[in-house]
């Protein structure tokens, strides 16, 4: 099983990026985590690749959006309204998730860094 990330960078505070992560095969939900240094990682936001409504932690709610391509294995990250307090190493995660755990946990990309200065 293979998540690869992509689309990570530098931007500066009010700029946008959009994150991808190609998945090897399909999952039942799909994710994003971040780590910034020092702090624990944290679910970022999420979606069930059948269908949903897309889940998002609050300190991204109305700036991030997450999405999915048609064939269901690719998923995105748009990032909008960047501040410094985005900067982090963004994770890929894939796996199954519920009501009680809304984040896949189960397989983890290596992740892409994000800057926002």
């Amino acid at each position: 099983v293979q998540l690869v990330e992509s689309g990570g960078g530098s931007v500066r505070a009010g700029g946008s990026l959009t994150l991808y992560c190609a998945a090897s095969r399909f999952f039942p939900c799909m994710g994003w985590f971040r780590q910034a240094p020092g702090k624990e990682r944290e679910g970022v936001a999420a979606l069930y690749t059948d269908g949903g409504k897309p889940y998002y932690a609050d300190s991204v709610l109305g700036r991030f959006t997450i999405s999915l391509d048609n064939a269901k294995t690719t998923v995105s990250l748009q990032m909008n309204s960047l501040v410094p307090e985005d900067t982090a190493m963004y994770y890929c995660a894939a796996g199954g998730c519920n009501l009680y755990n809304r984040y896949p946990q189960s397989y983890w990309g290596r992740g892409t860094q994000v800057t926002v200065s």
